[in-house]
């Protein structure tokens, strides 16, 4: 099992982030999701509006504010295809 989790978060306009993390968590329309190393493939629909939350090593996290959109989970890690995606302001996490 891999110890980090590729993590890519696209806009429909532009890459917004990319990189390893620890976990990542989101809304999907079925409930929310919590995402480690090893997942099982996955294809979801991100609630709307919704938040992901991406954790990184030592305990920072990046919080993005997402609008309509995918996740996709596959052996090579996790890709948010959201409408919308831009970083949730502190007041709002």
């Amino acid at each position: 099992m891999a110890s980090q989790l590729q993590v890519e978060v696209v806009a429909v306009e532009e890459k917004v982030w990319s990189g390893e993390a620890e976990m990542l968590v989101a809304r999907t329309t079925e409930g929310e999701l919590g995402v480690l190393p090893g997942h099982a493939p996955l294809l979801g629909q991100l609630a709307e509006p919704s938040q992901v939350r991406v954790k990184l090593g030592g305990g920072e996290e990046i919080t993005y504010d997402v609008d309509g959109g995918f996740l996709s989970i596959t052996d090579g890690g996790v890709t948010v295809l959201a409408e919308s995606a831009q970083p949730a302001s502190p007041a709002a996490r």
